[in-house]
């Protein structure tokens, strides 16, 4: 008899915490399987702490993107979209993922790519396993990417299309190599636990949807970094919302597409049964009668059985829901009396069709009443439905509710047709109304419109002192107080910023059009609260006739915007009329701008320069030596001789040629004041003044650029004083102040030039870092001999005290008469220049003057006595040249 065989001993619990928490978290994984798992939630880990470290770095706005991005793709990832005859599905975190990627960063998308993936585990799986595993591996795949993409993208410099589509598609193979790498970190733990190899060939097999959707993702984010550079900020936060409202049409459309594989696998199914009744038995028969019923009655849309006039013989509990009544209450009645009125004929005309024609099914879209009232957007699909106990054809209806989509592509219609700040009409939506109003007047001459082209002129002052949400606010405003002055007929537009457009249309004659106008602008003028802050703006109106006979849209926007400029010309706040001359105007303009940007390149050619400059002396006046020079540029234009720097100037600035004007004229004064040094005035040091405008004084690389021509040339940075304009200072000063700190740190003098026409810059002028003053002409040529105290000689009095007791040299400019010297002379004005003492010279001829003078003044010589009768004298070149046309 053998002895019965005692149960074996149960293997200790684990005592050490280690083991307590292998039992715990991982009681199924081997040793191999453990140590990676381990190794990678551990490098995941030191990737995740890097990255956070890196974006701890940048300031407050980048970090509240980034924190924007992860917020978002994480929500994504709890309602992904499922590919129809799939097991994957699609989560827009991707998208998001991969634009964190472009725009800040391996570091922010492996942030992102770890919450996104924590998020998902979470979602399937209970284990802490998979819930560690899975953001660790995203983090350590996205980090290795993610760096790689950056070292490859970061050699396209140089902007092209070509380089922007190859970047395009390096991102689209980032995202399917970010995908298997991902992938493969993953289910290395799987195979590692089944000790099984890992074959690439079963994991690439699978790879279909997934890695569509993952290249997809890049795609759409790299076409949205695209637009964040061509628009801005706003693009990416109008762009989340379409993505969203995108998704949740995608998603329908394949809950539709599902509905509809259902419904066909019931017709199909009931028509095979069908087609073999006479081969089957009576049970085979009835089974699938019962199957169909079953089918009929559960299906997820609604379904229903009609006789030819629509009469209802069976409906399943899905069309009643979706009817708003019990199915039993739909059964006896017209179909049809559930159908919105408007819709009756149109579903009549379809099943008459239907029965007289090919037999084939038809499916439409109409609008269905629900017992409560309430309209619901259903697409139908009507079919003949066979019974081999029915005496007459029946129709088989399969209805499923649309309302939803339906309601988003209202919604996307009225966003592509409509300004999403103030609901009016965009500029597409008003192109297309004013093509039609075109079209009636080429057919009806006596149909007539108007078109109004509005800018306000104190718009950009809002949004830079108040806030871009005070200035949207302010548009809304503006939005509301045009639809009180038009009338029903009329369409109102928002073009873009500030500007809106009125199509006045059923005119009986073009004067009506100026009431209207003259009432706007009333109207517009008045005060407007933006959260507390009452402010006040005034409107520019164009205004173009139908009479002037236009073809296109696009040129009568054009004429108005015309228009609207020559208001503004004429001191804002006021209705200008177009006419022809006006287009004349803008092609004069535009021909220059044509002109003046190849007249810049051609200035350094030897033989075809039309730009030039002319230097006028700048005396000192107590003893009637020359101090130093202004350059002042020329333009002599082939065919229409001398143009002013008052007319070419301004193209210039508003053509963004400006940049490219300065850097000749500087790059030229300083080689002149070179040429100048080596003609015997090493010792002297001249110096010159260059005009600039604000828009270079506001460029971070100016002081570069002004240091590069000086080193250039081996000049001194006190040889050169850059002279801007107080007006246009003052309308750049914060912009400014900075490069203009940085010219002073190098020893580049600055002036402030045509000082005295704006009061703003004297609650400044103590703090500017600027070196000089120069009186506008203007004081200077109102100062008349026996005038001693009259009103401009007490302002140029204190303008002089002022500069004085600042320690400014003050230059005075504009000097003609005798009179206006000896005053000056009188007031203790240290330094001048004018027609009287010397006009603007050829460059040969002012280092003549300079050269002739300096050697006098060695010798001891006095120069000739100048014509106010003082024993200081001029040079005898002083009336030699050509009147200056300074650049300003």
């Amino acid at each position: 008899m053998s002895t019965p065989t005692e149960p074996s001993a149960a293997p200790p619990p684990p005592r050490h915490p280690w083991q307590r928490l292998h039992a715990a978290l991982m009681p199924d994984y081997n040793a191999g399987a453990a140590t990676y798992w381990w190794a990678l939630v551990g490098l995941g880990a030191l990737v995740l702490l890097h990255s956070l470290q890196q974006l701890a770095g940048l300031g407050l706005s980048m970090q509240l993107q980034v924190l924007f991005g992860c917020a978002v793709a994480m929500l994504a990832g709890l309602f992904p979209v499922r590919i129809p005859g799939s097991k994957n599905s699609f989560a827009a975190g991707e998208v998001f993922i991969m634009l964190l990627l472009l725009m800040q960063g391996p570091a922010a998308a492996a942030v992102a790519a770890a919450g996104e993936a924590f998020i998902g585990s979470a979602r399937t799986s209970k284990r802490w396993t998979s819930r560690l595993v899975s953001p660790a591996a995203a983090a350590v795949s996205m980090t290795a990417v993610g760096t790689l993409l950056h070292a490859i993208t970061g050699r396209l410099h140089d902007g092209s299309g070509l380089a922007e589509a190859l970047a395009l598609l390096l991102a689209m193979g980032a995202a399917i190599v970010h995908f298997i790498f991902n992938t493969l970190l993953i289910t290395a733990v799987v195979h590692l636990k089944r000790k099984e190899p890992l074959r690439l060939v079963a994991f690439l097999s699978s790879f279909g949807w997934v890695g569509t959707t993952f290249a997809a993702s890049a795609f759409i984010a790299g076409l949205l970094v695209q637009a964040f550079k061509t628009s801005g900020v706003g693009v990416m936060i109008g762009a989340v919302p379409i993505i969203v409202l995108l998704l949740v049409m995608l998603h329908y459309h394949f809950r539709q597409r599902e509905s509809d594989e259902q419904a066909q696998a019931v017709r199909i199914e009931a028509a095979e049964r069908e087609a073999q009744q006479s081969a089957r038995h009576l049970l085979e028969l009835r089974e699938s009668e019962q199957r169909f019923h079953s089918a009929f009655s559960h299906a997820a849309i609604g379904m229903a059985l009609v006789d030819a006039a629509g009469l209802v013989l069976q409906a399943n509990a899905a069309m009643g829901k979706l009817l708003g009544c019990a199915e039993t209450a739909l059964t006896g009645r017209n179909f049809k009396q559930h159908v919105h009125p408007e819709d009756v004929e149109m579903l009549t005309r379809i099943w008459r069709h239907l029965q007289q024609g090919d037999g084939r099914d038809t499916m439409m879209e109409l609008r269905c009443q629900r017992g409560d009232g309430s309209v619901v957007h259903v697409a139908m699909h009507s079919g003949f439905f066979s019974d081999r106990n029915a005496s007459a054809p029946r129709l088989i209806l399969q209805a499923q509710d649309i309302t939803a989509r339906r309601e988003a592509e209202t919604q996307l219609q009225h966003i592509a047709y409509h300004d999403s700040l103030t609901s009016l009409a965009n500029r597409i939506r008003f192109g297309t109304c004013l093509a039609l109003a075109i079209e009636r007047c080429r057919v009806d001459p006596k149909h007539r419109f108007a078109v109004m082209y509005l800018d306000f002129d104190r718009f950009k002052l809002i949004n830079d002192t108040l806030g871009h949400s005070a200035g949207d606010r302010f548009l809304t405003l503006v939005a509301q107080r045009i639809r009180q002055h038009v009338r029903p007929v009329d369409t109102v537009g928002r073009l873009g910023g500030d500007e809106f457009a009125i199509l006045v249309e059923q005119l009986a004659q073009d004067a009506d059009v100026m009431p209207m106008a003259e009432r706007l602008q009333k109207s517009l003028a008045q005060p407007y609260n933006l959260d507390g802050t009452e402010v006040t703006s005034s409107a520019s109106i164009g205004i173009t006739f139908s009479s002037i006979g236009y073809e296109t849209p696009g040129d009568v926007l054009r004429d108005a915007d015309i228009a609207m400029y020559r208001a503004k010309a004429a001191g804002r706040a006021r209705i200008a009329l177009f006419d022809a001359s006006l287009r004349a105007q803008l092609a004069a303009q535009v021909n220059l701008e044509r002109d003046l940007r190849r007249a810049i390149p051609a200035a350094g050619s030897a033989g075809n320069a039309q730009l030039s400059l002319a230097f006028q002396p700048i005396y000192r006046l107590s003893t009637g030596r020359i101090d130093s020079f202004e350059a002042l540029v020329r333009w002599n234009h082939p065919e229409l001789g001398p143009v002013p720097p008052s007319t070419f100037v301004p193209i210039a600035e508003e053509s963004a040629q400006i940049g490219a004007l300065t850097a000749w004229v500087l790059s030229t004064a300083c080689a002149q004041l070179k040429a100048f040094q080596q003609m015997g005035m090493e010792n002297h040091k001249p110096r010159v003044h260059v005009n600039v405008s604000g828009t270079d004084m506001c460029r971070a690389s100016f002081v570069q650029q002004v240091a590069a021509a000086l080193l250039a040339n081996g000049l001194e940075p006190r040889q050169l004083t850059l002279e801007i304009t107080e007006s246009t200072l003052m309308h750049r000063l914060d912009s400014a102040l900075a490069v203009m700190a940085q010219l002073r740190e190098i020893g580049v003098g600055l002036s402030v030039d045509d000082f005295g026409t704006g009061y703003s810059s004297l609650a400044y002028l103590s703090t500017l870092p600027i070196t000089s003053l120069k009186i506008d002409r203007s004081f200077v040529q109102r100062l008349q001999e026996g005038q001693a105290e009259s009103k401009d000689t007490e302002v140029v009095r204190a303008v002089i005290t002022l500069g004085q007791a600042l320690g400014k040299t003050v230059i005075a400019e504009g000097i003609e008469t005798p009179a206006q010297l000896a005053q000056l002379r009188n007031l203790g004005c240290e330094f001048g220049q004018g027609y009287l003492l010397a006009r603007p010279l050829s460059p040969e001829m002012a280092a003549a003057t300079a050269l002739v003078d300096l050697r006098r003044a060695e010798a001891g010589v006095p120069p000739l006595p100048q014509p106010d009768g003082g024993g200081t004298p001029l040079t005898p070149w002083a009336h030699t040249s050509p009147a200056p046309l300074a650049l300003h």
